[in-house]
């Protein structure tokens, strides 16, 4: 009975193992990653911009995605156009308000399996201090070692969003009709990870 009883303590302790075993905490490498964003410009043309300063983490589930985890924080101020006038303006009490609402934020609260390497990812997004549901199509791409035997996790995720839902709401009308800028705006993220405990 007291070996029974060993082997069933001993049991419960490996499977408890393999399941922590299986969790890793995934930091993001932003030299290697991008938050882009694309929104109608004069009804028919495009802007497309990016965030250069953010970070977070992805608390991995490796034998199933579904369980995990994923937050990170974006710098409002690092919205970058390609024009500084146009830059300077979003950051602006108009737009994004930059000084009053310095960050937007992710954190999932859902994960769902889709298909081969597909996912829908719920979550909370706040932008200029309103939070909203934000769905999210995820993609696994894959993992692989750089050149100094690191590893590299890589997602993806895209989403498409109404900038008036968050409160931001300026616009033109133009005099051919229709507005300036468009409402929906495309959320591209790439994200290239790696554990936490890397060094690099």
């Amino acid at each position: 009975m007291k070996n029974m009883n060993f082997i069933y303590v001993s049991f419960l302790a490996l499977l408890q193992f393999s399941q922590w075993s299986a969790a890793s905490e995934l930091k993001i490498d932003p030299a290697h990653s991008e938050i882009g964003f694309e929104v109608k410009h004069l009804v028919v043309s495009s802007v497309h911009g990016s965030f250069t300063d953010f970070n977070g983490k992805i608390d991995l589930d490796d034998k199933d995605l579904t369980k995990s985890k994923v937050n990170f924080n974006v710098k409002v101020s690092s919205i970058s156009t390609a024009n500084t006038k146009r830059d300077d303006h979003l950051k602006s009490a108009e737009f994004f308000n930059a000084d009053k609402f310095p960050e937007a934020k992710f954190e999932s609260t859902l994960i769902k399996k889709t298909g081969k390497d597909k996912y829908l990812m719920t979550g909370d997004l706040t932008i200029h201090g309103v939070t909203k549901k934000a769905n999210f199509d995820m993609s696994y791409l894959g993992k692989t070692k750089d050149p100094w035997g690191t590893e590299k996790i890589m997602f993806q995720a895209i989403t498409e969003l109404n900038r008036k839902d968050y409160g931001l709401t300026w616009n033109k009308t133009l005099e051919t009709g229709g507005v300036l800028i468009g409402e929906k705006v495309k959320l591209n993220v790439s994200l290239e990870t790696e554990p936490k405990s890397s060094g690099t």
